[in-house]
């Protein structure tokens, strides 16, 4: 019986994908030029198991030379929409095309300017009526016997999202040298792997004044930590803020007298800042984005637990880029 259960799901998952063969059309088509001619970046957004094959969608087109980024649509509705530009393609993940937390999402992506390619099971869904391109995901049957958990369509998502990378992959006509390139492997291969918690300096290596320091105290601890920026806590060990040389540097430019400056005046409040159990990889991720070197490592609750540096992702050294 169970040999015959586990025969039955593989079967049901087998025919949701290769149902997908007959619904390959010019809206592929004009997915893949759309992508190869933008600007910008891929942006891929879904929630739930939509959200976790979304997440490996990204990984995959990263890794084969189309820059891409995951976007939680409820973390994009409290201020992460700001990693979206108008340069970019919004790829929106839903199966029954009705997921709430997505479609609440889609008017802001337009207004910025994105367009929107929807795949979805539902052809006459909100979001595929929201969508400039309608790619349909849509199977037939899920394997789960109850009809609920998300099985077929899940894998029938997961390939077309497979098929997309690999047809832009002859379409940039991207080389197994390119590949060699953004996966350098080793060392730093596992460290992108690993959680922020496993590299992140802690304790008495994170540089840290409170929000009530002088300005000269900040100045001192940018200087001996050699980090090129100081935390600034409140009294609960929360993240207040981040000042870096060169928020002093910018100061200086502009002349101001530092020494009547506060810590509250010249620090950045609110700085991007990453959990302890997130991935080294997403980490980078947010550095490259925002083209910042520093990130702050903080608990569900604001407080400081550690700091993470590009050179801690990097090995410090280990790795040089000039072929030297």
């Amino acid at each position: 019986m169970i040999i015959k259960q586990a025969i039955e799901v593989l079967r049901l998952e087998a025919e949701g994908v290769l149902g997908l063969i007959n619904k390959i059309d010019e809206s592929f088509t004009k997915m893949v030029e759309l992508i190869c001619n933008s600007k910008g970046r891929l942006i891929v957004g879904g929630i739930g198991k939509s959200g976790i094959v979304g997440r490996k969608i990204v990984a995959t087109l990263n890794s084969t030379g189309t820059r891409s980024l995951f976007l939680h649509p409820v973390e994009a509705m409290h201020g992460d929409l700001g990693m979206v530009s108008r340069n970019d393609i919004f790829l929106a993940l839903s199966n029954s095309g009705e997921t709430d937390e997505l479609n609440i999402l889609l008017p802001s992506i337009r207004s910025i300017g994105c367009p929107i390619i929807g795949l979805t099971g539902n052809t006459s869904s909100t979001l595929a009526n929201q969508s400039d391109i309608i790619i349909d995901v849509g199977v037939d049957k899920e394997a789960c016997p109850l009809g609920l958990a998300p099985t077929s369509s899940t894998t029938a998502l997961l390939a077309m999202g497979d098929a997309l990378a690999v047809v832009l992959i002859n379409k940039k006509h991207f080389k197994q040298s390119d590949f060699k390139k953004i996966h350098p492997g080793g060392a730093l291969g596992q460290r992108l792997s690993a959680m922020v918690e496993d590299i992140m300096l802690t304790g008495g290596s994170v540089p840290l004044i409170s929000d009530s320091s002088s300005l000269a105290k900040a100045i001192k601890g940018i200087d001996s930590f050699g980090l090129g920026t100081v935390l600034v806590s409140d009294d609960k060990n929360r993240l207040a803020g981040i000042i870096t040389d060169g928020d002093l540097r910018r100061l200086l430019a502009e002349k101001k007298q530092i020494d009547d400056l506060s810590v509250n005046e010249v620090m950045t409040k609110k700085p991007r800042t990453v959990s302890p159990e997130s991935l080294v990889y997403d980490a980078l991720n947010i550095m490259e984005q925002f083209q910042i070197t520093i990130l702050p490592v903080t608990d569900s609750s604001g407080r400081i637990e550690g700091i993470l540096h590009l050179h801690d992702i990097l090995g410090k050294g280990e790795f040089k880029f000039n072929g030297r």
